[in-house]
Protein backbone atom coordinates (compact mmCIF):
# COMPACT_ATOMS: atom_id res chain seq x y z
CA UNK A 1 0.00 0.00 0.00
CA UNK A 2 1.60 3.40 -0.90
CA UNK A 3 1.75 6.19 1.64
CA UNK A 4 -0.89 8.18 0.54
CA UNK A 5 -3.49 5.25 1.31
CA UNK A 6 -4.60 3.84 4.33
CA UNK A 7 -7.85 1.75 5.56
CA UNK A 8 -10.16 2.51 8.14
CA UNK A 9 -11.08 0.24 10.61
CA UNK A 10 -14.10 -2.21 9.15
CA UNK A 11 -17.30 -1.59 10.00
CA UNK A 12 -18.81 -3.83 12.93
CA UNK A 13 -21.22 -7.18 11.78
CA UNK A 14 -23.92 -6.09 9.26
CA UNK A 15 -21.96 -3.79 7.42
CA UNK A 16 -22.10 -0.22 7.55
CA UNK A 17 -24.75 2.26 7.11
CA UNK A 18 -25.10 4.35 3.64
CA UNK A 19 -26.98 6.80 2.18
CA UNK A 20 -27.32 7.73 -1.94
CA UNK A 21 -27.85 11.47 -3.00
CA UNK A 22 -28.76 11.20 -6.11
CA UNK A 23 -29.93 13.83 -8.27
CA UNK A 24 -32.74 12.87 -10.06
CA UNK A 25 -32.15 14.35 -13.62
CA UNK A 26 -29.16 12.56 -14.24
CA UNK A 27 -31.12 8.76 -13.47
CA UNK A 28 -33.27 7.96 -16.45
CA UNK A 29 -35.04 5.19 -14.01
CA UNK A 30 -34.83 6.08 -10.70
CA UNK A 31 -36.70 3.16 -9.41
CA UNK A 32 -34.26 0.46 -11.42
CA UNK A 33 -31.25 2.36 -9.54
CA UNK A 34 -32.23 2.04 -6.20
CA UNK A 35 -33.42 -1.62 -6.62
CA UNK A 36 -29.93 -2.80 -8.30
CA UNK A 37 -27.76 -0.25 -5.34
CA UNK A 38 -30.26 -1.39 -2.51
CA UNK A 39 -30.28 -5.24 -3.58
CA UNK A 40 -26.35 -4.96 -4.28
CA UNK A 41 -25.65 -3.66 -0.76
CA UNK A 42 -28.00 -6.59 0.61
CA UNK A 43 -26.24 -8.85 -0.94
CA UNK A 44 -22.98 -7.61 0.66
CA UNK A 45 -24.63 -8.31 3.70
CA UNK A 46 -24.93 -4.16 4.04
CA UNK A 47 -28.29 -2.88 5.50
CA UNK A 48 -30.90 -0.73 2.90
CA UNK A 49 -29.36 2.61 2.50
CA UNK A 50 -31.20 5.94 3.39
CA UNK A 51 -32.05 7.99 0.03
CA UNK A 52 -31.82 11.72 -0.72
CA UNK A 53 -32.74 13.57 -3.40
CA UNK A 54 -31.04 16.57 -4.54
CA UNK A 55 -33.06 19.94 -5.59
CA UNK A 56 -32.59 22.64 -7.76
CA UNK A 57 -32.50 24.76 -4.30
CA UNK A 58 -30.49 22.18 -2.76
CA UNK A 59 -27.79 19.99 -4.84
CA UNK A 60 -26.58 18.06 -2.02
CA UNK A 61 -24.86 19.69 0.43
CA UNK A 62 -27.75 19.52 2.91
CA UNK A 63 -28.91 15.90 2.09
CA UNK A 64 -25.39 14.66 3.29
CA UNK A 65 -25.22 16.74 6.27
CA UNK A 66 -28.13 14.91 6.81
CA UNK A 67 -27.26 11.49 6.10
CA UNK A 68 -24.15 12.55 8.41
CA UNK A 69 -26.51 13.44 11.55
CA UNK A 70 -27.86 9.88 11.03
CA UNK A 71 -25.16 8.28 11.31
CA UNK A 72 -24.25 7.12 7.91
CA UNK A 73 -20.29 5.46 6.87
CA UNK A 74 -20.70 5.86 3.40
CA UNK A 75 -22.51 8.66 1.13
CA UNK A 76 -23.15 7.11 -1.87
CA UNK A 77 -23.36 10.71 -4.62
CA UNK A 78 -25.05 10.05 -7.73
CA UNK A 79 -24.83 12.31 -10.44
CA UNK A 80 -22.95 14.69 -12.00
CA UNK A 81 -19.62 16.94 -10.99
CA UNK A 82 -22.03 19.46 -9.66
CA UNK A 83 -23.51 16.21 -6.62
CA UNK A 84 -20.53 14.92 -5.85
CA UNK A 85 -19.34 18.26 -5.18
CA UNK A 86 -21.80 19.26 -3.22
CA UNK A 87 -21.55 15.76 -1.35
CA UNK A 88 -18.01 17.05 -0.93
CA UNK A 89 -18.63 20.33 0.90
CA UNK A 90 -21.05 18.35 3.52
CA UNK A 91 -18.58 15.25 3.90
CA UNK A 92 -15.09 17.43 4.25
CA UNK A 93 -13.89 17.13 7.55
CA UNK A 94 -15.97 14.53 8.95
CA UNK A 95 -15.37 10.56 8.90
CA UNK A 96 -17.54 9.63 6.61
CA UNK A 97 -16.63 8.22 2.95
CA UNK A 98 -17.71 9.40 -0.40
CA UNK A 99 -18.66 6.68 -3.19
CA UNK A 100 -19.21 7.78 -6.34
CA UNK A 101 -21.31 6.91 -8.53
CA UNK A 102 -21.21 8.89 -11.67
CA UNK A 103 -23.74 9.66 -13.74
CA UNK A 104 -23.19 13.10 -15.76
CA UNK A 105 -20.88 13.96 -18.88
CA UNK A 106 -17.76 15.26 -17.01
CA UNK A 107 -17.06 13.62 -13.24
CA UNK A 108 -13.74 14.92 -12.73
CA UNK A 109 -12.97 13.80 -9.80
CA UNK A 110 -13.74 10.12 -11.20
CA UNK A 111 -11.02 10.66 -14.27
CA UNK A 112 -8.38 11.83 -11.38
CA UNK A 113 -8.98 9.14 -9.71
CA UNK A 114 -9.52 5.84 -11.29
CA UNK A 115 -13.53 5.77 -10.32
CA UNK A 116 -15.37 3.93 -12.73
CA UNK A 117 -18.76 5.38 -14.34
CA UNK A 118 -20.17 1.82 -14.22
CA UNK A 119 -22.86 1.47 -11.53
CA UNK A 120 -21.34 -2.08 -10.60
CA UNK A 121 -18.06 -0.69 -10.27
CA UNK A 122 -18.98 2.62 -8.28
CA UNK A 123 -21.26 -0.32 -5.73
CA UNK A 124 -18.23 -2.81 -5.36
CA UNK A 125 -15.51 -0.24 -4.76
CA UNK A 126 -17.66 0.74 -1.46
CA UNK A 127 -18.50 -2.53 -0.23
CA UNK A 128 -14.78 -3.48 -0.75
CA UNK A 129 -14.16 -0.10 1.80
CA UNK A 130 -10.82 0.86 0.39
CA UNK A 131 -10.21 4.23 1.62
CA UNK A 132 -8.11 6.85 0.52
CA UNK A 133 -8.11 10.65 2.69
CA UNK A 134 -7.50 13.25 0.58
CA UNK A 135 -6.74 16.79 0.66
CA UNK A 136 -9.62 19.11 -0.73
CA UNK A 137 -8.99 22.92 -2.42
CA UNK A 138 -11.29 25.84 -0.47
CA UNK A 139 -12.39 28.36 -2.14
CA UNK A 140 -14.43 30.80 0.49
CA UNK A 141 -17.36 28.47 1.75
CA UNK A 142 -16.56 26.18 -1.41
CA UNK A 143 -14.26 23.09 -1.67
CA UNK A 144 -12.95 21.65 -5.11
CA UNK A 145 -11.07 18.34 -4.96
CA UNK A 146 -9.73 18.74 -8.35
CA UNK A 147 -9.24 21.95 -9.89
CA UNK A 148 -10.24 25.53 -9.64
CA UNK A 149 -9.84 27.77 -12.31
CA UNK A 150 -10.23 31.54 -13.49
CA UNK A 151 -10.47 32.86 -17.45
CA UNK A 152 -10.60 30.40 -20.22
CA UNK A 153 -11.73 27.36 -18.40
CA UNK A 154 -14.50 28.39 -17.37
CA UNK A 155 -15.35 30.17 -20.43
CA UNK A 156 -14.80 27.19 -22.01
CA UNK A 157 -17.46 25.62 -19.45
CA UNK A 158 -20.12 28.64 -20.08
CA UNK A 159 -20.07 28.10 -23.78
CA UNK A 160 -20.63 24.36 -23.50
CA UNK A 161 -24.05 23.87 -23.48
CA UNK A 162 -26.21 20.58 -21.21
CA UNK A 163 -28.14 19.58 -24.56
CA UNK A 164 -24.76 19.38 -26.02
CA UNK A 165 -22.68 17.74 -23.52
CA UNK A 166 -25.69 15.08 -23.03
CA UNK A 167 -25.57 14.42 -26.92
CA UNK A 168 -21.76 13.71 -27.51
CA UNK A 169 -20.36 13.94 -23.62
CA UNK A 170 -16.83 15.37 -23.59
CA UNK A 171 -16.03 16.42 -26.62
CA UNK A 172 -19.02 19.24 -26.27
CA UNK A 173 -16.08 21.18 -24.37
CA UNK A 174 -13.63 21.26 -27.02
CA UNK A 175 -16.77 23.39 -29.03
CA UNK A 176 -17.30 25.98 -26.29
CA UNK A 177 -13.19 25.72 -26.40
CA UNK A 178 -12.89 27.19 -29.87
CA UNK A 179 -15.34 29.76 -29.56
CA UNK A 180 -12.72 31.83 -27.03
CA UNK A 181 -9.43 30.68 -28.60
CA UNK A 182 -9.18 34.50 -29.53
CA UNK A 183 -10.16 36.45 -26.63
CA UNK A 184 -8.07 38.68 -25.26
CA UNK A 185 -5.86 37.96 -22.31
CA UNK A 186 -5.97 38.97 -18.48
CA UNK A 187 -3.34 40.78 -16.56
CA UNK A 188 -3.28 38.94 -13.43
CA UNK A 189 -1.04 38.96 -10.14
CA UNK A 190 -0.79 36.19 -8.39
CA UNK A 191 0.55 35.83 -4.71
CA UNK A 192 1.88 32.00 -4.09
CA UNK A 193 1.99 31.89 0.14
CA UNK A 194 4.16 34.53 1.47
CA UNK A 195 6.06 35.44 -1.58
CA UNK A 196 5.79 38.68 -3.58
CA UNK A 197 3.29 38.43 -6.55
CA UNK A 198 4.03 37.57 -9.75
CA UNK A 199 2.39 39.48 -13.09
CA UNK A 200 1.47 37.68 -15.68
CA UNK A 201 -1.17 38.56 -19.37
CA UNK A 202 -2.66 35.13 -18.98
CA UNK A 203 -5.38 33.19 -20.38
CA UNK A 204 -6.42 31.06 -17.61
CA UNK A 205 -4.86 30.54 -14.00
CA UNK A 206 -5.77 26.62 -12.76
CA UNK A 207 -5.31 25.66 -8.97
CA UNK A 208 -5.00 22.07 -9.22
CA UNK A 209 -5.43 19.25 -6.33
CA UNK A 210 -4.58 16.77 -9.36
CA UNK A 211 -3.82 17.34 -12.77
CA UNK A 212 -6.32 15.41 -14.83
CA UNK A 213 -8.86 17.22 -17.52
CA UNK A 214 -11.69 16.05 -19.31
CA UNK A 215 -11.22 13.09 -21.73
CA UNK A 216 -8.58 11.96 -19.37
CA UNK A 217 -5.79 14.20 -20.39
CA UNK A 218 -3.11 15.11 -18.22
CA UNK A 219 -2.18 18.63 -17.79
CA UNK A 220 -0.17 18.46 -14.39
CA UNK A 221 2.16 15.36 -14.19
CA UNK A 222 3.13 15.99 -10.47
CA UNK A 223 -0.16 17.15 -8.88
CA UNK A 224 -1.00 14.28 -6.43
CA UNK A 225 -4.13 14.69 -4.41
CA UNK A 226 -2.68 13.68 -1.15
CA UNK A 227 0.66 15.69 -0.95
CA UNK A 228 -0.20 18.76 0.86
CA UNK A 229 -0.07 21.06 -2.22
CA UNK A 230 -2.12 22.67 -4.63
CA UNK A 231 -0.50 22.81 -8.11
CA UNK A 232 -0.76 26.53 -9.91
CA UNK A 233 -0.95 26.28 -13.94
CA UNK A 234 -0.78 29.70 -15.64
CA UNK A 235 -1.39 29.47 -19.15
CA UNK A 236 -0.44 32.39 -21.71
CA UNK A 237 -1.03 31.23 -25.19
CA UNK A 238 -1.76 34.28 -27.33
CA UNK A 239 -2.44 32.86 -31.22
CA UNK A 240 -3.94 30.12 -32.57
CA UNK A 241 -0.48 28.34 -33.38
CA UNK A 242 0.60 28.90 -29.54
CA UNK A 243 -3.17 27.12 -28.60
CA UNK A 244 -1.72 24.00 -30.95
CA UNK A 245 1.69 24.04 -29.51
CA UNK A 246 0.03 24.03 -25.82
CA UNK A 247 -2.50 21.14 -27.05
CA UNK A 248 0.19 19.01 -28.68
CA UNK A 249 2.51 18.98 -25.51
CA UNK A 250 -0.53 18.09 -23.17
CA UNK A 251 -1.49 15.07 -25.50
CA UNK A 252 2.15 13.67 -26.28
CA UNK A 253 2.15 14.20 -22.20
CA UNK A 254 5.39 15.86 -22.75
CA UNK A 255 7.02 17.07 -19.20
CA UNK A 256 7.37 20.86 -20.42
CA UNK A 257 4.24 21.91 -21.70
CA UNK A 258 4.97 25.98 -24.19
CA UNK A 259 3.47 28.78 -22.86
CA UNK A 260 2.42 27.23 -19.26
CA UNK A 261 4.04 27.62 -16.34
CA UNK A 262 3.67 25.79 -13.16
CA UNK A 263 4.05 26.19 -9.14
CA UNK A 264 3.19 24.90 -6.34
CA UNK A 265 1.79 26.21 -2.95
CA UNK A 266 -0.61 25.75 0.21
CA UNK A 267 -2.15 28.85 -0.80
CA UNK A 268 -2.80 31.34 -3.78
CA UNK A 269 -4.70 34.82 -4.65
CA UNK A 270 -4.56 35.41 -8.05
CA UNK A 271 -6.50 38.89 -8.82
CA UNK A 272 -7.46 39.66 -12.47
CA UNK A 273 -7.94 43.33 -13.76
CA UNK A 274 -11.08 42.70 -14.35
CA UNK A 275 -14.14 40.52 -13.39
CA UNK A 276 -13.42 36.92 -14.52
CA UNK A 277 -15.76 33.18 -15.08
CA UNK A 278 -14.76 31.35 -12.36
CA UNK A 279 -15.23 27.42 -12.09
CA UNK A 280 -14.11 24.39 -8.88
CA UNK A 281 -14.29 21.21 -10.47
CA UNK A 282 -16.10 21.60 -13.66
CA UNK A 283 -19.52 23.81 -12.21
CA UNK A 284 -19.44 27.89 -12.52
CA UNK A 285 -19.64 29.85 -9.62
CA UNK A 286 -20.16 33.19 -9.89
CA UNK A 287 -17.52 35.77 -11.54
CA UNK A 288 -14.89 38.16 -9.44
CA UNK A 289 -11.88 39.63 -9.91
CA UNK A 290 -10.20 37.55 -7.43
CA UNK A 291 -9.67 33.54 -6.71
CA UNK A 292 -8.30 32.52 -3.16
CA UNK A 293 -7.59 29.23 -3.06
CA UNK A 294 -5.77 27.02 0.00
CA UNK A 295 -5.35 23.35 0.65
CA UNK A 296 -7.20 21.52 3.23
CA UNK A 297 -4.94 18.57 4.40
CA UNK A 298 -6.10 15.07 4.70
CA UNK A 299 -9.82 16.66 4.53
CA UNK A 300 -11.67 13.77 2.93
CA UNK A 301 -12.48 10.03 2.79
CA UNK A 302 -12.74 9.02 -0.28
CA UNK A 303 -13.76 5.32 -1.48
CA UNK A 304 -11.37 3.82 -4.34
CA UNK A 305 -10.47 0.43 -6.04
CA UNK A 306 -8.43 -2.13 -4.40
CA UNK A 307 -5.94 -3.45 -3.86
CA UNK A 308 -4.81 0.21 -4.12
CA UNK A 309 -1.55 -0.48 -5.38
CA UNK A 310 -0.71 1.92 -8.11
CA UNK A 311 -0.86 5.77 -7.25
CA UNK A 312 -3.29 5.83 -10.65
CA UNK A 313 -5.81 3.91 -9.04
CA UNK A 314 -7.60 3.50 -12.76
CA UNK A 315 -5.65 -0.03 -13.12
CA UNK A 316 -7.82 -1.25 -9.95
CA UNK A 317 -10.95 0.06 -11.24
CA UNK A 318 -11.52 -2.81 -13.90
CA UNK A 319 -11.05 -5.95 -11.93
CA UNK A 320 -13.54 -3.76 -9.43
CA UNK A 321 -16.00 -3.94 -12.49
CA UNK A 322 -16.06 -7.27 -12.70
CA UNK A 323 -16.58 -8.31 -9.07
CA UNK A 324 -19.74 -5.64 -9.16
CA UNK A 325 -21.28 -7.33 -12.02
CA UNK A 326 -21.30 -10.68 -9.84
CA UNK A 327 -22.08 -8.97 -6.82
CA UNK A 328 -25.35 -7.58 -8.65
CA UNK A 329 -26.12 -10.94 -10.57
CA UNK A 330 -25.53 -12.37 -7.21
CA UNK A 331 -28.44 -10.24 -5.41
CA UNK A 332 -30.51 -10.73 -8.75
CA UNK A 333 -30.68 -14.44 -8.01
CA UNK A 334 -31.79 -14.04 -4.37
Amino acid sequence: MDAGQESRPAAGAGGPRSAVVVNPVKVADLDELRGTVTDALAAAGWPEPLWYETTVEDPGRGQTEQAVEAGVEVVFACGGDGTVMSCVRGLVGTDVALAVLPQGTGNLLAANLGLSTDLAAGIEVAVERGRRLLDVGAVEDHYFTVMAGMGFDAQMLAATSETTKARIGWPAYVVGAVRHLRDRPMRVSIRLDDQQPLRRRARSVLVANVGRLQGGLTLLTEAEPDDGYLDVAVLTPRTLRHWLALGWAVLRRQDRVPRMEVFRCRRVEITSNRAQPRELDGDLIAPGRTLKAEIRRRALWLCVPQPERARDLTVDVDAAAERGEQLIEEARRE
